[in-house]
């Protein structure tokens, strides 16, 4: 395989141990993080690998949601005619997991999915090398 997801990167990396500065360098998160896969990453079967790099950070308390499409799959959600069903779609899992957990950090892999996220509840949600980097030292 030539290319790989930035996650596969990370998680690759860190079993070979070449992350140990990095890891050094990553300070505790503040809250528990939700974890939303991209329907990509899951179609390569890569939520491993994502849940790998996002537990570089020390003390992470990472959770994934159990979620099938954000309902925006690229620009579905935007089209009229696909919109009540893109909300439908969302409104299966992720949105209300991320209703019932007010005080955590969302990590979505797909800018379709964050976009999805905020729209609906007014929140933020973060990629994965965002989080790596806000929690560096």
């Amino acid at each position: 395989n030539a290319s790989l997801l930035f996650e596969e990167f990370l998680a690759r990396e860190d079993r070979a141990g070449h992350l140990e500065l990095l890891k050094s360098k990553l300070k505790e998160p503040s809250q528990s993080l939700k974890i939303h896969g991209h329907c990509h990453q899951k179609a390569f079967d890569v939520m491993d690998a994502v849940m790998h790099a996002v537990h570089l950070i020390p003390g992470a308390k990472a959770k994934l949601i159990e979620s099938s499409c954000c309902g925006m799959a690229g620009s579905f959600g935007y089209e009229a005619e696909h919109f009540d069903v893109s909300i439908k779609m969302a409104e299966l899992k992720l949105l209300p997991a991320l209703r019932e957990d007010t005080d955590c950090t969302v990590v979505a892999g797909g800018t379709s999915c964050r976009h999805q996220i905020e729209d609906n509840l007014d929140r933020s949600a973060v990629h994965v090398a965002e989080l790596l980097r806000d929690h560096l030292i």
